[in-house]
């Protein structure tokens, strides 16, 4: 994590984006299967940095949330 000082002077956590390969890990599912949902719309939002993709981990933790408060509903 980094640490910034906002306009107020207040200290801000930031933590850092997340490679394609740390999603996986943390989903802890193929790489491959990341790349399928992303061509599908179906997985966590991904942006492209340069010609990197880079997940944004609050993001990723909220689309599993979603995913699993869908699960229950069922």
């Amino acid at each position: 994590m980094m640490t910034l000082q906002d306009p107020a002077g207040a200290t801000v956590l930031l933590e850092s984006l997340w490679t394609i390969d740390q999603v996986a890990a943390y989903l802890k599912i193929p790489v491959h299967t990341l790349r399928t949902w992303r061509k599908r719309g179906t997985g966590p939002t991904a942006a492209r940095i340069g010609k990197h993709l880079r997940y944004d981990p609050r993001q990723v933790r909220r689309w599993v949330e979603q995913r699993t408060a869908e699960a229950a509903d069922d």
